[in-house]
């Protein structure tokens, strides 16, 4: 069972996106790109190599709903007629964009975040949701732990990876070790633990770095001899990129924690001082204070700051 990368152009800072092709019975994506016409004529070439068009996809599997990952899901559905489209249900960029429910202007505002700057952000996002089309519910089937996807000659096996999205997934071929992670795993990223709503509990955060570790270490377990990102190269050692995020992330905490003062301060404030040279360029606001805003929680869950409403307003202060 072969898993074809396919390089695919996004217009975001990140550059290309990995679209896997399994070209078995069902003919099946991992991932599709964004809905560009530089990203579709890309992905039609890629396949066209393999002998493949839109219309022989029979199956999408995506790895989580920013939309240079699953831009283009409806129109290789519209195309092929009747291709499955699978994602976790607990992703919700396919529905509507990242800032668009009045759940993520609460917790960016409990952030510290002001009402004008949410609005800046929201627009910037309006613009960025383009770049795919919406798809309902019932247009999509779920993704589920565990859960085994057969083909002529192997199976995947669905891994819930949370950390990246509340939904993330990887894929495992248990034949090799092999993994298909989206962007849980980048060889030259530490990826983005985005700020989103908790899918039990929607007026809270979800605690995105916590489920992050977690994932890692269930990905370590496995033992994995080869790594398929979302972006840039295969991971051929995943205990040393292992490592490696764990330290960046322990340094990261650690650096965020200096910035708190004694008298406290919102997880906005500290972004603005954690991330003050690309603080104001595009997406890299809202990133910023959703790393930011992780390592907070994910502190306040070890019991290193405490954290008190002023308001609806979060201040978090030091604790040791």
């Amino acid at each position: 069972m072969e898993i074809i990368p396919i390089s695919v152009p996004t217009p975001f800072y990140v550059g290309d996106v990995n679209v896997y092709l399994i070209r078995q019975d069902p003919v099946t994506l991992i991932d599709v790109g964004p809905k560009t016409p530089e990203a579709a004529a890309s992905l039609r070439s890629g396949l066209a190599q393999h002998g493949i068009q839109f219309a022989d996809v029979r199956r999408i599997l995506l790895t989580h709903s920013h939309e240079d990952h699953c831009g283009l899901s409806k129109q290789i559905r519209d195309e092929a007629g009747d291709t499955e489209i699978y994602i976790h249900p607990w992703e919700t960029g396919h529905l509507f964009g990242r800032l668009a429910r009045e759940e993520h202007r609460a917790l960016l505002q409990r952030s510290g975040v002001p009402d004008s700057v949410i609005d800046e952000m929201r627009g910037l996002y309006e613009e960025i949701s383009l770049l795919t089309d919406s798809l309902g519910e019932g247009e999509l089937l779920d993704l589920e732990d565990e859960m085994e996807l057969e083909f002529e000659t192997g199976m995947l096996k669905v891994l819930h990876t949370p950390g990246h999205t509340p939904g993330s997934c990887s894929f495992l071929r248990e034949a090799d070790r092999t993994l298909i992670c989206g962007d849980c795993v980048l060889k030259r990223i530490t990826p983005n633990p985005m700020l989103s709503p908790d899918p039990n509990a929607p007026e809270r955060r979800f605690p995105s770095l916590a489920e992050y570790l977690v994932s890692l270490a269930r990905l370590r377990e496995l033992k994995p001899t080869l790594v398929h990102g979302g972006h840039g190269e295969p991971v051929t050692d995943y205990e040393e990129i292992f490592n490696r995020y764990v330290r960046a992330i322990d340094d990261r905490q650690k650096r965020v924690l200096s910035l708190l003062p004694a008298s406290g301060a919102t997880a906005y404030d500290v972004a603005k001082e954690l991330f003050a040279k690309s603080f104001s360029a595009d997406v890299h606001r809202f990133l910023a204070i959703s790393e930011t805003a992780a390592h907070l929680d994910l502190a306040r869950s070890e019991g290193k700051v405490g954290m008190e409403l002023k308001g609806e307003i979060e201040f978090f202060t030091p604790l040791r």
